[in-house]
């Protein structure tokens, strides 16, 4: 209730600054509002990506918890942006807005609900930006108010449907095997429950099961692919260049939901998609990145196996003659307190290549931003070239064997693909057209 009255509230304020028009204050606020409206700057959708961004760092929310919580907030944005628009397949909230609402206002309450609900220690931070988004929508309350309305009553259904996805049920005592091989707690906090098992047991979004994708599992511990990786990170992940340790560090330094949803934001800008499509590609990103998790941790629940610090002090029981033990051994950055195979960060970001790259194509250019290296940028000519390198930078940081990366590579693009095949699919109208379009 408390919301409602909020977002009530808030388009009186819309409603009231409108009809004041004339005083130097509400002058100063058009002024603003146009500017905010100007060609170069994002448009509703991309600004409440920004504040999800924004929410998660606040909360310190751990990344692969991070996928579903943007999943929900991208989902809860589309539906109610496809309300109107009525261009695509929902997600789950079937369109039934009423005449005249307005597709910003939408989304914006969309973005508003769904986060306060997930965040709600963060509500100030919300409220002031729902009323900044509202001041940049012009002078007709009534389109604003319906819009409002109906992307509030989207994200209700979309928070309440994700409740029901097992992801908070609870889960039955882990005990670490004791065979070579299987995963053991790591330094340096030895926590002895691997985190996150919840997101294998997680409804996906779009899968039909967790295990849709799994992959075969890691080679055997006596073969040569196993000797080849784990002599590579031996070598390489306590004792990198400063370029790999750097490198490291970058795709270590921020989340990847917070990673990809900026590329996505950087590349629909200076294509200039427009607002309902810029919330399809959002909604898509972020379902490819949550189901993708949901996969991997399936897997890594599956396989349940060791990480490079484990496996290197305890090669003298592999069984492999081309290993070698050595008890002192470090990775350069800490080790995750959950399994090693599949890795999770290769395994979403190709899910986002893959999204993104279905779109604007592979060979697009783009910068990458780490919140951790503030400062910081990386430039690549295509979107798989960025996925390479998170490959390199998990066994840069020896955390991770090499096949454990390539093997979540194929789950990453392997859940995109469904997504897209699967999900918000274009609806035609009786001339064969997409019904519907892009304008608020």
């Amino acid at each position: 209730m408390h919301r409602r009255i909020v977002i009530l509230a808030a388009a009186a304020f819309v409603s009231l600054t409108c009809a004041a028009a004339g005083t130097p204050a509400v002058a100063k606020t058009h002024a603003v509002a146009a500017a905010h409206r100007s060609s170069s700057d994002p448009n509703v959708v991309l600004v409440w990506n920004q504040t999800l961004i924004t929410a998660l760092a606040n909360a310190g929310t751990p990344a692969p918890i991070g996928t579903r919580l943007g999943a929900i907030v991208q989902a809860a944005v589309f539906d109610a942006v496809n309300g109107i628009a009525r261009r695509f397949t929902p997600i789950h909230v079937a369109p039934a807005a009423p005449p005249g609402a307005s597709q910003a206002a939408a989304a914006a309450g969309a973005a508003h609900e769904a986060l306060v609900a997930l965040f709600p220690s963060q509500q100030a931070m919300l409220d002031a930006q729902l009323a900044a988004s509202l001041a940049t929508l012009g002078n007709d309350s009534r389109r604003i108010a319906r819009g409002l309305a109906w992307g509030t009553s989207v994200a209700d259904q979309i928070v309440a449907w994700r409740a029901t996805d097992h992801f908070s049920d609870p889960l039955p005592v882990y005990v670490p095997g004791t065979q070579p091989g299987d995963w053991q707690p790591t330094p340096p906090g030895f926590g002895t429950q691997p985190l996150f098992r919840q997101l294998a047991v997680t409804t996906p979004f779009a899968l039909t099961s967790p295990s849709q994708f799994r992959p075969v599992g890691p080679p055997p511990l006596s073969s040569a692919r196993y000797a080849a990786d784990f002599n590579e990170v031996k070598a390489i992940g306590n004792a990198p260049t400063p370029d790999q340790a750097a490198t490291a560090i970058f795709w270590n330094s921020d989340a990847p939901t917070a990673i990809w949803d900026r590329v996505a934001d950087q590349v629909a800008q200076a294509h200039d998609l427009g607002l309902a499509a810029d919330a399809r590609l959002l909604a898509r990103l972020n379902i490819a990145l949550a189901d993708t998790a949901i996969a991997i941790w399936d897997a890594k629940n599956q396989f349940d196996t060791w990480r490079p610090v484990t496996a290197i002090a305890h090669a003298d029981a592999d069984g492999n003659p081309d290993t070698t033990a050595q008890a002192d051994w470090k990775p350069l950055l800490p080790t995750p307190v959950f399994q090693e195979y599949p890795s999770g960060h290769s395994g979403v970001s190709a899910a986002a290549a893959a999204i993104l790259a279905s779109v604007f194509g592979n060979d697009t250019a783009f910068t990458v931003t780490s919140a951790g290296v503030p400062g910081v940028e990386r430039s690549f000519a295509s979107f798989s070239d960025a996925v390479a390198q998170v490959n390199e930078a998990r066994v840069f940081a020896g955390i991770h064997f090499r096949f454990a990366c390539e093997d979540a590579n194929r789950v990453g693009a392997d859940v995109a693909d469904f997504v897209n095949q699967t999900m918000l699919l274009p609806v035609r109208d009786r001339d064969g057209d997409d019904d519907g379009d892009d304008q608020d």
